[in-house]
């Protein structure tokens, strides 16, 4: 009851103000929505194209079932080529293409006709919708231009290709896919790391709590009272502990459901993780805030352990462009484990193989916060004037 008591009122003083639930509650989910918008975001490969057919013949409806068959394209069929137009322009869609008339002839006559692409600028689906237009006029061009030498006859020419096309189109040689995106998707790292940065700042909030209290003598008041040592100790790491969740809860909630982005990893494990991590967090403020001892020094937190370890963990970008000698420091950091486990988890492992960064984060944990607990006491510290 008494730790349940301290608890409540750590809760009180770390969000129960405007300013605490401004700081650990709604900044954390618009850093997050900036991240998901910048990096999260451009893994959706689905391309809504609108396209007009003015072609009577078979070579302007192959093309559009060739684009048809990509599962990331969906083709919208429009009256007219104007149409297509407009909704470019108004960017309501980032490409769109228009077959011209007479599409089918003027191959068979040795042309290779163009197919009007319309987009205001170019990125990588345009880019990929133009080498595979390219490639499917530059094959039927082929294939076109060799009948139109063996058959002279235009009619015949017509009836011939025509034929071809449908051979074509019937795939008797199929690809079969290999890649079932087993791995994370780009920009998941980045949305964990700034997620457990600002996790890490209610750590700053912590060790200002615990040294104002120091230093106003309220810690050795509470230790002067009836109560057990470990239940002073249980007191602040639950409270602290819940405010964490709340900020968990909440920011994968806003992100997982309102930004609707997928971790690709189930809301629990993924809840677990940063749990954990948020346990290390907690194991870090106690232990920093046991040892500082002049509470002008508690603003240099964020300088000397938060922005650095963020760094070092791989939270701004990945440790692999790191040198060696600093990818070996980072296996003391608790940023790299929690990243690599969601990662190991949105590439498709499950959760018993991620045992060991959930056992390394549940160890520092355990250190931490027992370090934490003991040099909190205050006959172990002095009191600054």
């Amino acid at each position: 009851m008494n730790s349940l008591m301290i608890a409540w009122n750590m809760i009180k003083r770390t969000v129960g103000t405007k300013k605490g639930i401004l700081f650990f509650i709604v900044l954390p989910c618009i850093i997050v929505s900036l991240t998901v918008a910048l990096m999260g975001q451009s893994n959706n490969s689905e391309v809504r194209i609108p396209y007009s057919n003015e072609d009577v013949g078979t070579a302007g409806q192959y093309i559009i079932d060739v684009l048809s068959r990509n599962a990331d394209y969906v083709l919208e069929l429009k009256s007219s080529k104007e149409e297509v137009r407009d909704m470019i322009m108004g960017r309501q869609r980032s490409v769109g293409l228009s077959i011209p008339a007479e599409f089918t002839e003027q191959l068979l006559s040795g042309n290779e006709p163009q197919i009007a692409m319309y987009q205001l600028t170019g990125n990588e689906a345009s880019y990929i919708v133009k080498l595979s237009l390219d490639r499917i006029v530059g094959g039927m061009a082929q294939t076109a231009g060799i009948i139109s030498n063996f058959n002279p006859d235009n009619a015949t020419s017509v009836e011939v290709f025509a034929k071809s096309i449908e051979e074509m189109g019937n795939q008797r040689i199929q690809s079969e896919r290999t890649d079932y995106n087993l791995y994370a998707k780009p920009g998941l790292s980045n949305v964990t790391g700034f997620t457990i940065m600002f996790m890490m700042g209610l750590v700053s909030s912590i060790v200002k709590i615990i040294i104002d209290d120091r230093r106003n003598r309220t810690i050795a008041r509470i230790y002067s009272a009836p109560v057990r040592s470990y239940e002073i100790a249980l007191g602040h790491i639950l409270g602290s502990l819940f405010v964490g969740i709340i900020q968990i809860i909440i920011v994968l909630i806003f992100s997982r459901y309102v930004l609707k982005y997928d971790y690709d990893i189930p809301f629990l494990t993924h809840f677990l993780i940063l749990g954990l991590f948020m346990l290390v967090s907690m194991g870090i403020a106690s232990t920093v805030a046991g040892m500082v001892r002049n509470p002008t020094n508690a603003g240099m937190l964020n300088a000397m352990i938060i922005t650095p370890t963020c760094m070092l963990g791989g939270c701004f970008w990945p440790l692999s462009i790191m040198p060696e000698y600093l990818q070996k420091v980072a296996n003391f950091i608790p940023q790299k484990w929690a990243i690599e486990a969601v990662d190991r988890v949105a590439s498709g492992d499950q959760l018993v193989d991620i045992w060991l960064p959930l056992s390394i984060l549940g160890l520092m944990a355990i250190i931490l916060l027992a370090i934490g607990s003991v040099i909190l006491r205050p006959s172990d510290t002095k009191v600054s004037a």
